[in-house]
């Protein structure tokens, strides 16, 4: 990446790229204009970075998001020229109401927005049997470290911008594990929060239960001044007033933290529940560097198990219909899911204009209509093998929350909760401060999105054959983001001050000359 008026900006942080803009070595102006050559983008938004650099001369800065670019997944609503479509052609040129919370409170902290970024069409919704990352609209993301492998999903684009350079930072969504495991396998942080803590009011939704706008940075630093720009009560998700009393008055940038905050440190390592499932170089590795925030002060007490993870989660992989295959459709997390889904986004089409599309039998039939882009029906698209079956499955449920929706609901957030909780507890003598648990074991973010529980994840190394990274993740109970940022914070600074390896790691554009779809799938090892 070329310098940018004199300045490296690639990896840059937050923190370095507003020094330079605050001693006059750079604009926004320039900053953006650098960033434009990554994107191709056009003028508009130069005026926005006009404005901005306005206002920094004039002495008045927002804070340490003023004049820096930023994306956004494209299932998040902005009420400007972009489109708004979670990668479907169903939506484009609808007129969304308003700009999502989360994108009027970037807006207010005088980001700019440069544009909409990539994901697994409708969120991972649409199918059972799919290429991950992949939209009509978007076409394949590929992640940089292999481009023939899955780079995870649903919010790809969002994680593979943020690790190539083309922005700072991005915002992304999770329902189960959208946030977490695309940041882990780009080499970058994602913070998942509680849901609640941030609005969803003017996201394309999947579950409203589950559903939380979440961020990715290269440090933690980056996503937390995301984070405490977007966080905040909103009266048109109900959601955000259980976060009333529960979150830091001066945001969450003051509890980040170096490597001194591991001395006293106590974390939990659910063994059997989660570690055992780890492929055996990953394993190896995380174990090392678990060594070294050992002797950095901390102490980890091993198999603070989660109780019940054997019915809680399939030992196979990540499986949302675990439930129902061992006979339970009460105790599956897809069974509310696929009511949720049929009516939340009915409730969201409710409020496009310039659009046919109005409820999901529309969107069906849409992809039906235009099996050569959407792939209706399966075995039609590469990208969609099973065509929109998780749709189909969807329609069936007509939305009805029977009493089998509500036992499954009731399962699935109690268990996990309980369990998450329990194993931080350990026992009566001595509880710790938080899990850790390795986030490309899919079971590992299932678990807390089913809870709608904090996680933060972190780059700990990549795999030697495929080149694809992986992280080492922080679990906590509700609104614990204080302190999960406090101890991510601090072992990604010992991980800096230690110059071990396993930390974050440059693309090395594997299969670069593939273009392979479907990608291939991730496995161990890979």
């Amino acid at each position: 990446m070329p310098l940018c008026s004199g300045i490296l900006i690639e990896e840059a942080s937050i923190d370095g790229l507003q020094e330079a803009l605050g001693d006059g070595r750079l604009t926004s102006v320039q900053l953006v204009e650098c960033y434009l050559q990554r994107l191709f983008q056009v003028e508009g938004y130069i005026n926005i970075a006009r404005t901005l650099d306005t206002e920094r001369v004039a002495g008045n800065v927002r804070g340490p998001l003023h004049g820096i670019p930023f994306l956004l997944k494209d299932n998040i609503a902005s009420k400007d020229k972009l489109q708004t479509t979670a990668g479907s052609w169903a939506l484009y040129g609808s007129i969304v109401p308003r700009d999502a919370f989360v994108v009027a409170k970037m807006r207010e902290a005088g980001a700019i927005l440069m544009g909409k970024a990539a994901l697994s069409e409708w969120a991972d919704m649409r199918s059972t049997d799919y290429s991950e990352g992949y939209s009509a609209r978007g076409s394949q993301a590929r992640s940089s470290y292999n481009l023939t492998v899955n780079p995870s999903g649903s919010s790809s684009g969002s994680a593979i911008a943020v690790a190539n350079n083309v922005v700072p930072f991005s915002l992304g969504t999770e329902t189960d594990g959208s946030v977490i495991n695309p940041a882990e396998r780009n080499a970058i942080v994602g913070i998942k929060p509680t849901v609640g803590l941030t609005s969803r009011a003017g996201t394309i939704p999947e579950s409203l239960n589950q559903d939380t706008v979440g961020t990715f940075g290269k440090t933690v630093r980056d996503a937390v001044y995301a984070l405490d720009a977007i966080y905040g009560i909103d009266p048109l998700d109900n959601a955000t007033s259980a976060q009333a009393g529960k979150t830091p008055e001066g945001g969450y940038t003051p509890f980040l933290s170096d490597r001194q905050a591991l001395k006293g440190a106590t974390f939990g390592l659910p063994w059997k529940s989660l570690w055992a499932l780890a492929d055996p170089e990953q394993l190896s590795i995380l174990t090392e560097l678990l060594d070294i925030i050992q002797q950095a002060g901390a102490t980890i007490i091993n198999n603070t198990e989660i109780p019940y993870y054997g019915t809680i989660v399939s030992p196979d992989g990540w499986d949302w219909d675990y439930g129902t295959k061992r006979g339970y459709p009460n105790e599956s997390e897809y069974t509310y899911i696929k009511v949720d889904f049929y009516n939340n986004i009915r409730t969201y089409l409710s409020e496009l204009q310039n659009t046919d599309i109005q409820s999901l039998e529309d969107i069906v039939n849409y992809n039906y209509e235009n099996d050569g882009s959407e792939g209706g029906h399966p075995n039609i698209h590469p990208a969609f093998a099973s065509g929109q079956d998780g749709f189909l499955a969807s329609l069936e449920t007509r939305g009805i929350m029977n009493s089998t929706y509500f036992e499954a609901l009731n399962f699935c957030q109690e268990s996990t909760r309980g369990g998450i909780d329990a194993a931080l507890k350990h026992n009566t003598n001595q509880s710790v401060d938080a899990l850790l648990v390795p986030p490309d074991v899919a079971q590992s973010y299932q678990i807390a999105a089913q809870a709608g529980y904090p996680m933060i994840t972190i780059p700990a190394y990549m795999h030697s054959k495929s080149g694809m990274p992986f992280g080492l993740a922080f679990m906590g109970s509700a609104f614990s983001e204080a302190a999960l940022i406090s101890y991510a914070s601090a072992v990604e600074d010992l991980q800096s001050y230690t110059n071990t390896k396993y930390k974050r790691t440059m693309p090395r554009w594997l299969g670069y000359r593939r273009r392979n779809i479907p990608v291939d799938a991730q496995c161990a090892g890979c």
